[in-house]
């Protein structure tokens, strides 16, 4: 059962990962449009949604490495 559950998370953590880097990719974009109108609301909030986004990476990133 354990392995079960172990192969499941893996197969999670393979879908996951290229919708997570499309997000990145988005949210890059709107943050490169922010400072190109140099609007430091959605700077702010960009930034904040890639810090975000770039601790579940290390996280998913992290568990793919241990199993």
């Amino acid at each position: 059962m354990k392995q079960v559950i172990q192969e499941v998370k893996c197969m999670d953590v393979e879908k996951r990962m290229p919708v997570l880097r499309l997000e990145i990719d988005y949210e890059l974009m709107t943050l490169h449009d922010a400072m190109l109108k140099e609007d430091l609301i959605k700077i702010n909030d960009a930034k904040r949604e890639l810090e975000s986004l770039r601790k579940e990476f290390l996280k998913l990133q992290n568990r793919k490495i241990l199993n």
